[in-house]
């Protein structure tokens, strides 16, 4: 709806995410478009998905701030240092997608 350019289509989730994983989004800064003045403010986020082959990958994803304020909090301290250390380890969002269309088209 606003454009953000940090997104990733639903159907490109749909396809691939693991969907009885669970998915992990950490908010890592606020965005502010100031050369789009119409687009509110947003939570710059990274997410570390399970995709259907079993890996990890990682991203980042744009959120509004009411729409992260309704996911529960789920994990404690230790939980969330693990998570961002799986974050560090692994493989960015176009770099797994661009291994599966190689190996797709070998």
């Amino acid at each position: 709806m606003h454009s953000f350019s940090q997104r990733l289509p639903v159907d490109w989730l749909r396809e691939h995410l693991a969907a009885d994983a669970t998915h992990y989004l950490f908010p890592t800064l606020v965005q502010r478009l100031t050369h789009r003045p119409e687009t509110p403010l947003q939570w710059r986020c990274q997410h570390l998905l399970t995709v259907s082959t079993g890996e990890q990958i990682w991203g980042l994803l744009d959120v509004l701030p009411n729409t992260f304020d309704k996911i529960p909090e789920t994990l404690d301290t230790a939980s969330k240092k693990d998570i961002v250390s799986r974050i560090e380890r692994a493989v960015k969002v176009r770099e797994w997608v661009e291994r599966m269309a190689a190996e797709a088209g070998s």
